[in-house]
Parts: structure tokens; C-alpha cells; sequence
């Protein structure tokens, strides 16, 4: 029996509700849904699976008819040593977390390398960084939105730019421009206030994501999802700020087999060549500009909300091939995988 952790960061203790200000406590209640979400479908997924016992972190916020299979930390003890308490006791663990302050790479230490189960640490700690992820795309000449200096940012009519976290999740924390001086002035307040800021140039187009299982050096695409994303002025700016708001994926939505879809998948195996480390599943960040085509804005080394709709599609369990994938035993040849995949569909 393969005993394996799931650990959610929102829904696994990470977030305290309580302590949230009125104001953020709608925006925290909506994200702590889409953690449930993807911890709920990942831990299905690998339960469904002959042979593997499952346990899942949960926080005292947490409520289940049948407790069974499921830990909490215990009364003042840290997150991370939390974590790493559990993991031990497990063969592996499968973590899903944001790679904000460095978040992700200290559960991948608290966990370590032995037990984890997603991308290698020079991975994430490339792709946790949106400036590092755009200098190592376009070593490879792979379109990505550069980070840019403010004082060599170039205004032109119709240009937009957009400021937030370097090493942000989602659209936490994200702003757009129509005025560059603003945009400087966002990012000059936050790098003085020490929050590592990155100043890019708004993609116009369609955002997409890209749904990836990484194995070595066979990345496979699953699927291409359209991302809903909105934005809303800024209230009490006063400089024509405007709020970028995610609201959902949906998911395989073109087909790969299209002309689009084509140049998508190659995109796609091309960013997995250029960061080695990607294991296990992945989402890209994609906008389809009308003339310049795909241009990647970020690179997500983890679990994302597609993989939920995914699995609530059914078919093949992507769980298996995430094993496959870390070469878990029983799942690291094709034979096993598929062994695996039917016995978790029949």
C-alpha cells in the first residue's frame, strides 16, 4: 500500500478566516473554494487508484460527516512543521500551494525531495519568479512578456501596463494601466515597501492556460482552457487603476488537433524543454494576441483549478499519470499505468 499526503495550503491550515479584514474576507472565502476544490479532486483522484491510501490535511474550519483520512496540526504548532510532521509518515506527499514568499519552495524542503510530489526545486524557484521566467523564455526565443525596467518602459497610444507581485499567484495583487507614469509610481511604492514588484507591458488578446503532465523529457499536453479574466476599477485610487479579477477556467476548449491547437502543444513542449525540472502537472499562462500570436505570461509549477474540471470530466485518471510520472512504484512503467488508469475507471 503507497501511502501518500495531500496538503492544500488554504483548506490545510495555511489561512486563518477569522483574521481576515472584512474587506478581503469575500476575495479569501473565493480562493479558499478553489483550494477545496483542487484538494477535493486530487485526493478523489488518487483514492480511486489499487493501492494507494490517501490522508488529506484539513484545518480546524474544516468540517466532515466521516473524519477518517483526514489531519489537522495540532493546537499552536507551525504550518510548515505541521507539514513536514505528516509527510513522514507517508511515502509521499502531493502539495498544492502558492509559490507567493517563497511558500511552495519551503514546503518542498519541509517535505523534501524523496516524498515530493511535483517539479523539481530549480523549477519553481525559476518559474516562481515572473522576471526569471521571462529572462529563461527568451534565452530560448520563446515569446513571453518581458519585466522591464521602469525608467526604459517606452509610452505609446494604445499601450497598457501591468504591475504585481514578481512572484505572485493568479491575479492577486495585480493592477493595470493606461497611464505609464502611474505605473511607475505603483511599482517605485512597492519596491520601496520591500514587495519585489514587476512592471510589464498588457498582453491584448485571448488568455489561455495549458494543462501539462511533465515526465522527463515526455510533456504531454492534456488540454487548452479559456481563463475568465476581468477587471474592475480600483476604488480610492484616484490614478485609473484597475483590478485584474480571475473567475474561472474552462477547460479543453480548443481543439488540439486545430491549426491553433497545434501551435499551442509545440508552444507548450517548448516551455517544458526549457525548464527541465517541470514533473507532474502544470499550467502555462497564455494570451493570444491577434497579431503576435501566443505569448506566455507565466509558468505554474503545481496543481491548478483546471485540473478539478478535468477530473470532473472523467476518463483517464490524471492522477496515475502524476505518478507515472515521479516513477512511484506500480505506476513508473507503461504497463502499470494503465493497469492503474483502468482499475480507477472500471
Amino acid at each position: 500500500m503507497t501511502k501518500i499526503f495531500v496538503f492544500e495550503y488554504l483548506t490545510g491550515g495555511g489561512i486563518d478566516p477569522d483574521a481576515a479584514g472584512a474587506g478581503s474576507l469575500a476575495d479569501l472565502s473565493a480562493l479558499i473554494v478553489e483550494g477545496r476544490v483542487m484538494r477535493d479532486a486530487i485526493a478523489a483522484d488518487l483514492r480511486a487508484l489499487p493501492g494507494v491510501d490517501v490522508t488529506v490535511a484539513c484545518s480546524r474550519f474544516e468540517q466532515f460527516d466521516d473524519a477518517s483520512g483526514y489531519v489537522c496540526a495540532q493546537p499552536g504548532e507551525p504550518l510548515i512543521r505541521f507539514v513536514a510532521r505528516v509527510a513522514r509518515k507517508h511515502d509521499y506527499a502531493c502539495i498544492v500551494a502558492p509559490e507567493c514568499d517563497g511558500l511552495l519552495l519551503k514546503l518542498y524542503d519541509a517535505v523534501g525531495q524523496a516524498r515530493w510530489l511535483g517539479c523539481a526545486k530549480e523549477a519553481i524557484r525559476a518559474a516562481s519568479s515572473k522576471s526569471a521566467t521571462a529572462a529563461c523564455l527568451a534565452a530560448r526565443s520563446i515569446a513571453a512578456t518581458p519585466a522591464l525596467e521602469p525608467e526604459s518602459a517606452t509610452a505609446a497610444i494604445g499601450r497598457r501596463w501591468v504591475v504585481k507581485p514578481d512572484d505572485g499567484a493568479g491575479g492577486l495583487d495585480t493592477y493595470v494601466y493606461d497611464d505609464l507614469a502611474a505605473a511607475r509610481d505603483e511599482y517605485a511604492a512597492r519596491a520601496e515597501a520591500g514587495r519585489y514588484p514587476v512592471l510589464q507591458e498588457w498582453i491584448d488578446g485571448e488568455p489561455l492556460s495549458l494543462s501539462l503532465i511533465c515526465r522527463d523529457r515526455l510533456s504531454r499536453l492534456v488540454s487548452i482552457n479559456r481563463q475568465r479574466i476581468g477587471m474592475s476599477d480600483a476604488a480610492g485610487s484616484g490614478r485609473r487603476e484597475r483590478i485584474v479579477q480571475f473567475d474561472g477556467v474552462d477547460v479543453d476548449r480548443i481543439d488540439r488537433h486545430g491549426p491553433q491547437g497545434r501551435a499551442l502543444e509545440r508552444l507548450a513542449l517548448r516551455v517544458a524543454d526549457a525548464f527541465p525540472g517541470l514533473r507532474g502537472f502544470v499550467g502555462i499562462d497564455v494570451v493570444w494576441h491577434p497579431e503576435r500570436g501566443p505569448v506566455v505570461i507565466e509558468v505554474n509549477p503545481r496543481l491548478t483549478v483546471a485540473y478539478a474540471e478535468l477530473s470532473r470530466r472523467g476518463g483517464r485518471n490524471l492522477a496515475a499519470e502524476l505518478l507515472a510520472a515521479h516513477r512511484v512504484p506500480g505506476f513508473d512503467g507503461d504497463a502499470g499505468l494503465l493497469r492503474a488508469c483502468a482499475g480507477a475507471s472500471s
